[in-house]
């Protein structure tokens, strides 16, 4: 809601006098909500964002922009974007029904133009970004991501900003490596299982990780390391002989989190952290 004041001046005989100021208030008829709709990111997902519009007043508003800042921020002298517009994503509904889609053009920010809300009635914009490289990860961030409004019949540009904070958890992936690859009868191999936490939290015992497996050949005996500690059966791990199912005991592997620096750019660079399990046995 905005005011505005005025006062008139008089002028006769090279006298000057001045009115009493006098106040006036104009009513927003429109407003807008932005909001996400996940309860936080990281480096491999998309974030789902609704912008609400609600125009109050009695005239239809027509040919509205939006505008979504895509998280901008500066690093160093340079603005970097966190979000990336992922296309043909955008949906729009007045008053509950769909519409033929908003023209969506993405670069430094992205713009939504052709918005069109009639007197006492509602619109809403659902759309998706995707996280980038400039995305931060450490625990504690936020994305802030800004829509802006604006277009005739509107005096001032009307904006909200939506807050999403990095998700503060594990982000498990396991590779699995064999050697040697050729081995004779009776000979020796190694299985070589890694587990990367691309997440800012490491694992705890408390989280219960497991690490299970079916070796076929069945390997017997087998000598087990975590990190290059030996581990032992059955406190660290069960191993059936006749079956070839391994399993290490919930707890006994942990990870430790990711670390992260930014580049000259402004780009995050993840250190995955890292733990190593090794099975060695005869076939």
């Amino acid at each position: 809601m905005a005011t505005f004041t005025n006062r008139a001046t008089l002028s006769y005989n090279g006298n000057v006098t001045n009115s009493n100021t006098v106040t006036g208030e104009i009513t927003e008829v429109l407003t807008l909500t932005k909001a996400s709709l996940n309860t936080c990111y990281n480096n491999e997902c998309g974030i789902i964002y609704t912008v609400s519009l609600i125009n109050s007043g009695a005239t239809p508003l027509n040919g509205l922009t939006v505008t979504d800042d895509l998280g901008a921020y500066v690093y160093d002298t340079s603005t970097v974007l966190p979000l990336s517009y992922v296309e043909n994503s955008v949906a729009l509904y007045v008053n509950g029904v769909l519409q033929t889609p908003p023209t969506a053009t993405s670069g430094e920010s992205l713009v939504f133009t052709g918005i069109n809300i009639p007197a006492a009635s509602n619109a809403l914009l659902i759309y998706r970004a995707d996280t980038t490289e400039f995305a931060p990860l450490t625990t504690g961030s936020v994305i802030e991501n800004t829509a802006t409004v604006t277009g005739d019949g509107i005096l001032n540009p009307v904006a909200d900003t939506a807050t999403t904070a990095v998700c503060d958890n594990p982000q498990l992936e396991i590779t699995k490596a064999l050697s040697p690859t050729v081995v004779n009868d009776n000979g020796t191999i190694t299985y070589t299982i890694t587990v990367l936490n691309y997440g800012n939290t490491a694992t705890i015992a408390t989280d219960d990780t497991v690490v299970s497996d079916v070796f076929n050949p069945v390997l017997n005996p087998i000598t087990v390391t975590l990190n290059g500690a030996l581990l032992t059966s059955p406190d660290d791990y069960t191993y059936d002989t006749t079956t070839g199912e391994f399993a290490t005991l919930p707890g006994v592997v942990t990870v430790p989190a990711a670390s992260y620096t930014q580049d000259a750019t402004g780009a995050w660079i993840t250190e995955p952290g890292v733990a190593v399990l090794t099975i060695t046995g005869t076939v």
